[in-house]
């Protein structure tokens, strides 16, 4: 769990250094942000329905699954719309890097243990990745549309969060 705690902090204070260095990021590095983290709660859904047999798992790994590429359908039709371009930048390659290390060590759990582990990392990645959303992310936004999208997304991730916490209290 420290573990999971620990990788969850290092990704988002990447995204507070990020900041730091660029000052604030720019809404094509924001949309790209966005989306990676989007892709990892993906990543891990599948991977979670992949592994597991219980079924509160799987049904909460199908709702990310389905809620995370709906946001990420509506971010890209938005930049497409906008003519923008996602920039992969430090911050993203560092979310993806993070994710990549913790998927491996998930995928070395079974049964119950895998489970709480999965839901464990949901509950402390939402937290961390709604701070970043509402210290970081929306406030740099400049584009009004973008800075909405973030925010809708934000209310559902919280509503993520708030699953994952009461399932967490229950997958022992």
């Amino acid at each position: 769990m420290f573990k999971r705690f620990f990788i969850a902090t290092a990704m988002v204070a990447s995204l507070a250094t990020a900041a730091i260095a660029a000052d604030k990021p720019t809404d094509p590095q924001i949309a790209h942000i966005a989306y990676t983290a989007g892709d990892i709660d993906i990543a891990a859904a599948k991977q979670a329905l992949k592994k597991s047999k219980n079924a509160e798992v799987r049904d909460f790994a199908k709702t990310m699954e389905r809620d995370h590429k709906a946001v990420n359908e509506k971010a890209l039709a938005l930049l497409k719309k906008l003519k923008v371009k996602p920039e992969d930048n430090d911050t993203s390659k560092s979310l993806s890097a993070a994710a990549k290390a913790e998927l491996a060590k998930l995928a070395k759990l079974h049964g119950a243990a895998f489970d709480k582990a999965y839901v464990d990392n949901e509950v402390v990645y939402h937290k961390q990745v709604n701070g970043a959303l509402e210290t970081l992310l929306i406030p740099s936004a400049q584009n009004a549309e973008l800075k909405s999208l973030l925010q809708t997304g934000l209310t559902l991730f919280k509503e993520h969060q708030q699953h994952a916490e009461h399932l967490a209290s229950m997958v022992k």
